[in-house]
């Protein structure tokens, strides 16, 4: 696993952080939910909308030379 890193397999482009970055929300958006800090028509309005905005910044990025 080391030398994968090591040959360039690791990326720090905005556009390859979107997926991790939306699977962070939308977990915290759900525990949030559980724990009856948020509501659940917040919930329900929330991952939709976390979606499309992953969408539109994946379609709108520019690829980098790794991909």
């Amino acid at each position: 696993m080391e030398g994968m890193m090591n040959q360039g397999m690791k990326c720090s482009c905005k556009h390859h952080q979107a997926v991790p970055v939306l699977v962070i929300l939308f977990g915290l958006t759900f525990l949030l939910k559980a724990l009856n800090i948020v509501t659940a028509e917040f919930v329900d309005m929330a991952w939709p909308v976390l979606v499309i905005v992953a969408g539109l910044f994946k379609m709108t990025s520019r690829m980098c030379k790794c991909c």
